[in-house]
Parts: C-alpha cells; sequence; structure tokens
C-alpha cells in the first residue's frame, strides 16, 4: 500500500513538472558586493523567487578559494541545516531565514582581511531547476595618520640635481593607500630633473599595507617659505576619504646678497663709559658664509653675529663695517653702520680750589667743560640751587657767603652724563661774636657754669677769656672750623663776678662780656603745693556762705516785718535784754558829713539819738 502511494506520487510530480516546466524557473538575487572594516560584521542577502513550495527548496552557501575551487559552507533543505566543518567560517556564520520568506542571510562576525573573498548562495527547486547569486565581500582597515619629515641639513640652491625634501610615510592601511604631495595647498606634479617622487609599499604581518613616499626637487630661495604636506587617499565602505598630515618648512641654503650691521644696544644715544652691543645680519643662508666686523683700531670675527664694546670712549667713534664672505665663490658683500660716542670732559672751575673775598667784596666765578652736546650749568651750596649758568656771582658778601659751591653740568639730552667741580670761599674780616639771647646769669653758691662763645671770622680768630678782675680762665674746649671757632669754659661760682671773652685775629677784634650773679641756695622748705582740686573746693564754700547769708538776711527780714524786732515806731524797749541783743544797727560815719547815720536791718535811717541800745560803730 505504501509502495504504491509512493508511486503515485511520483507520477503526479512528473506530471506537474511536465505541465509547468515549460514556464517555472527559481531566481536568485544578491548585491555585487557587501563592504565592512575589519573586524565587523558582515551580512550577505541572497533573495529568491520560486513557484515551488517551501518543502521543495534545497539552499547552500559556498564561497570561492583562492585556487580558485568552491568550498561550501552551510547546507539547508526541508528537513535540515547543517554548518559544515572544517572550513575557516564554521565558526563565525549563522543563516537566517527560509524558504517562505524568500531572503536568506548569511552574517560573518569578526570580518578578517582573508574574508575578503566570493560568496555563492545557490537555490535548488524540485521544478523549478538551480539557480545561484554571487557577492564579492571587500574589507577595509583605516590607516594611522601619516607621518611627515623634513630634511633636518637643509638644501642649497647651488645643487644641480633634486634634492631630496622630506618623506610621507602611512602605515596599517587597507587596501592599499596613496600619498599626493602639497605645496602651499597646491599639488606637486612629478617633472623631469626638477621634481622626483618615490614610492614604495610594504605588507606587514597583518596584512596591512604600509606606503612610504619620497619628495625629491630643485629648490630656490623663495621655497623657504613654503609649507609642504602630504595627503593619504584610501578606501572605506562607501567610498574615498583623505586624511593630510602637519604642515612643514625646509631650510634652504641660498648666497648672500645684502649685508646689514646696527647698533643693537644702548637705544639711542651713545656716551662715554657705555657698553655697544652691534649685530650684523646677511640675507644669505649658506652655513658656509662668515661674518666679521672692521672698525677704528682692528677687526673683530663675530660670534653669534654679535659683537660687544666696553666701556666705549670718544675714540671708538667712526665708520663699523661688516664683511661676509662666500668661500665657495670667495665673493664678498659688505654694510656698515657709524658710532658715535657722544663725551663730556670734567668742569673746570675758576677760581681753583680756594679763594679768600674781603667782607663787603663780589666774587665772580666760572665753571666750564667741553661736551660734544649742549649743556646745563646749576651752582649749589649745602645742596641747595644757588644760581644758574656756568657763572656764580656773589654781591656785598659776607660771612653768610662763605662755604662750599658745586656747579653740577649735565647733558639734557642723555640721562646719567655728568661733571661737577667745587670751589671753597672764605670771607676774610674781623671777628664777630654771635651774640647769645643773654648775657646775665644767676647760679648758686659753689655750682660750675658753662659759658660758650661762638665766634666766625676768617682766618680763623684766636679767642681767650678773662674775669672782671684780671683772671685769665682756662679754655675747658674748642672747636675750629673754616668759618670760625666755637670756645667753652667752665667757672665754679664762688661770688658775683663777670667773665669776658674776646676773639681777635689781624683784622680786628670782638668781645663780649657775662655776668654771673650768685645766689644763696635755699634752706626753707619749700612751700607745699596746693592741689589744683583746692580751689574748687573754697569757691564752693564761698558760695555756700553767700546763700547762709542770704538765707539770714530773709529770715531777719521776716521777723522784722511781724514786729519781733525793731518795731516800726523806731522805739525799742532797751530794760529787755533780748531786744539789744536782737537789734543790730551800724553807724556809719564820714569825714565829709556831720551827722552819723543810723541803718537798721530794713534799711531805715536812724539818728543817734533815737537809739536807745547799743550799736555798732564802723568808721570808714
Amino acid at each position: 500500500m505504501a509502495a504504491r502511494n509512493t508511486a503515485s506520487l511520483l507520477v503526479g510530480l512528473l506530471l506537474l513538472f511536465l505541465t509547468w516546466g515549460a514556464w517555472a524557473d527559481v531566481k536568485v538575487n544578491m548585491e555585487d558586493r557587501v563592504e565592512v572594516f575589519r573586524g565587523e560584521n558582515a551580512s550577505i542577502s541572497c533573495m529568491f523567487n520560486s513557484s515551488d513550495g517551501v518543502g521543495g527548496m534545497m539552499i547552500r552557501w559556498f564561497y570561492v578559494t583562492r585556487s580558485p575551487e568552491e568550498q561550501r559552507i552551510y547546507y539547508q533543505d526541508t528537513t535540515m541545516n547543517i554548518v559544515d566543518k572544517g572550513t575557516p567560517f564554521t565558526d563565525r556564520i549563522s543563516v537566517t531565514g527560509t524558504g517562505a520568506s524568500r531572503e536568506i542571510v548569511l552574517t560573518i562576525s569578526d570580518v578578517q582581511l582573508d574574508d575578503e573573498l566570493e560568496f555563492i548562495c545557490r537555490i535548488n527547486g524540485l521544478t523549478d531547476g538551480t539557480r545561484e547569486g554571487r557577492t564579492q565581500l571587500k574589507v577595509f582597515e583605516k590607516p594611522d595618520r601619516p607621518i611627515i619629515e623634513a630634511v633636518e641639513t637643509g638644501i642649497s640652491v647651488n645643487e644641480i640635481s633634486p634634492s631630496k625634501i622630506a618623506t610621507c610615510e602611512v602605515k596599517n592601511g587597507f587596501p592599499k593607500p596613496s600619498i599626493t604631495w602639497y605645496r602651499n595647498n597646491m599639488p606637486i606634479q612629478a617633472a623631469q630633473d626638477v621634481v622626483e617622487v618615490v614610492t614604495s609599499t610594504t605588507t606587514e604581518s597583518s596584512g596591512l599595507f604600509s606606503v612610504k613616499s619620497e619628495l625629491s626637487m630643485m629648490v630656490m630661495k623663495e621655497d623657504q617659505d613654503d609649507l609642504f604636506y602630504c595627503e593619504v587617499t584610501y578606501f572605506v565602505p562607501g567610498g574615498l576619504t583623505m586624511t593630510e598630515s602637519n604642515r612643514i618648512n625646509i631650510t634652504v641654503h641660498y648666497p648672500s646678497t645684502a649685508v646689514r650691521v646696527w647698533v643693537e644696544s644702548p637705544k639711542g644715544k651713545i656716551k662715554e663709559g657705555d657698553s655697544i652691543e652691534l649685530h650684523c645680519r646677511d640675507d644669505g643662508n649658506m652655513p658656509s658664509s662668515s661674518l666679521s666686523i672692521s672698525y677704528p683700531g682692528g677687526e673683530h670675527i663675530l660670534e653669534n653675529n654679535v659683537m660687544v664694546v666696553d666701556n666705549v670712549t670718544r675714540l671708538n667713534s667712526g665708520l663699523y663695517q661688516c664683511k661676509d664672505t662666500d668661500w665657495d665663490t670667495l665673493e664678498e658683500i659688505m654694510g656698515n653702520t657709524t658710532v658715535f660716542v657722544n663725551y663730556l670732559d670734567p668742569a673746570v672751575v675758576e677760581p681753583e680750589h680756594t679763594v679768600d673775598v674781603a667782607q663787603g667784596e663780589e666774587l665772580t666765578a666760572t665753571c666750564n667743560t667741553n661736551s660734544s652736546l649742549q649743556t646745563h650749568t646749576v651752582w649749589l651750596k649745602d645742596g641747595e640751587e644757588v644760581s644758574t649758568g656756568h657763572s656764580l656771582t656773589l654781591m656785598d658778601t659776607t660771612f653768610d657767603s662763605a662755604g662750599t659751591y658745586k656747579c653740577v653740568v649735565t647733558v639734557p639730552e642723555i640721562e646719567g652724563m655728568e661733571t661737577s667741580g667745587t670751589l671753597r670761599v672764605f670771607i676774610t674780616g674781623p671777628p664777630e661774636i654771635i651774640k647769645p639771647d643773654s648775657t646775665e646769669r644767676e647760679a648758686s653758691f659753689e655750682e660750675t657754669i658753662n659759658l660758650s662763645c661762638n665766634v666766625r671770622g676768617f682766618p680763623v680768630p684766636t679767642v681767650t677769656w678773662n674775669t672782671s678782675d684780671g683772671k685769665i680762665l682756662e679754655t675747658a674746649s674748642e672747636k675750629r672750623t673754616d668759618e670760625g671757632v666755637q670756645s667753652l669754659v667752665s667757672i665754679k661760682v664762688t661770688s658775683d663776678f663777670s667773665a669776658t671773652c674776646e676773639a681777635f685775629n689781624e683784622f680786628g677784634t670782638d668781645t663780649v662780656t657775662f655776668n654771673i650773679t650768685a645766689i644763696e641756695a635755699a634752706t626753707a622748705d619749700p612751700p607745699k603745693k596746693v592741689k589744683k582740686e583746692g580751689n574748687g573746693v573754697i569757691i564752693a564754700v564761698i558760695i555756700i556762705c553767700i546763700l547762709l547769708l542770704a538765707i539770714l538776711g530773709s529770715v531777719l527780714y521776716f521777723l522784722y516785718k511781724k514786729g519781733k524786732i525793731c518795731g516800726r515806731s523806731g522805739k525799742q524797749d532797751l530794760t529787755k535784754e533780748k531786744s539789744s541783743k536782737d537789734n543790730i544797727v551800724v553807724e556809719m560815719r564820714s569825714d565829709n558829713t556831720e551827722e552819723a547815720v543810723l541803718l537798721g536791718v530794713n534799711g531805715e535811717k536812724l539818728h543817734p539819738g533815737d537809739q536807745g541800745g547799743e550799736y555798732l560803730d564802723v568808721q570808714k
């Protein structure tokens, strides 16, 4: 029974095949290429169309080896799906999709460079026959950043063939990157005997490519300012991209056409004593050239193109010439500059050193010097300005005119350029004693006092001391200066006396007398000091007494009004002892009146005859 059913099925299929085979066919559609970076996952799709049902499909995946030959890596039918063992993809592939979805996707994980192969998707139908599609897997690796290196020794413009300029290297790219040279953003094209580019490629053990390019060219002076770089172009999934290297300059050696020399310091005018620094530069760039400076008195080979002359004088003024020699051609190029050292001679003062001038006379002095620039002169005495200009005039001289005069000569255009000279002036005349504030003094017995005598005059006066009784006093100290003398004596006081200071020189004499009064030393105890607070207490007591008297007066007046004392009749009972005590009568007498007036406490006049009691007689 089973055999009969199977035969019937086969006959049916054969009939279907014969019926539809003329028009039924399987169709497979795949991308030409799939691109991924190394290490990523690659997905290869296989889309198909077939009139067979799901159960009639057989799907196989292959890759083409380098031989070339096909190697199966996957099999699938209605009953099973198998990953083939022993292939490079056994552990790295997976297949998704079924015949029902009409799309089968092969995924390869961790793609490597060796995976860059052609992959085949082959579909077998029961009645549609066999069809296949092919996809090329492309693998990419982004290269490292390019490294550019210039020739360190520099290039001479005198070379007769292209010289190596720089190298550019890019490493670890896939597929192989390419290198293009640029100068100032313009690509450099190879030209025979002018520009040469040599490129070499290295395959690393990893399978990646490293490319190195060497640029050689003839150079000119203008190339020293050019910027060179290389551009690396490489493929990535979906297109082409590029990376640029750093920009570099090259050192171009060329002969000089001009030389320049100048004074670098000091800036501005130069004065004697300065240190000058000269610089020399040529516009060439040839290491074989040398620079030297010739100047008044010699020649100097420059080190680092600099020459220093210390502590210059006016003899260093003159023409300084810098010379550049090209030892290849022995050609000399020169440049020059003129150096002028300004000077200021020492000041000459007339009269020289010292001068004697009679009191009241006039003195004229001069201060002169030689200078390469305009000068300014001032005269100073004791640090204070007394005159300007090269001439100093002293009119109607006095002892105050004596002293040291200094003339200072400066050059306003140059700071620190200065000279000076001095003149000592002596004023001749008779001594002049500087009078003290007082010549009268008091001193206790046995006290020792000091007397001072200050004298001006020139020649310096001689000073003597004597007393009124003709005794010559011995000088305790004496200080002599160019302007005068200060003499001091010490005297023990035993009585009243006078001491005379006498000063004299060849022009005259001057004296001053001190009168000393001897007094007894106080033996009694000194009066006690009254504290300042005592005055306040006394004032307070006085005020209180005045207030008490006022109160007493008011009470007496009140009693009088009440008739208790001194009745208004003017009469008083003299028999009562009390009344004689209470009545206070004052008799006011005057030499100009014959009548005495008695005043009661109430201010009424009382005649003596009207007063019956005792009264107080107060005479003015």
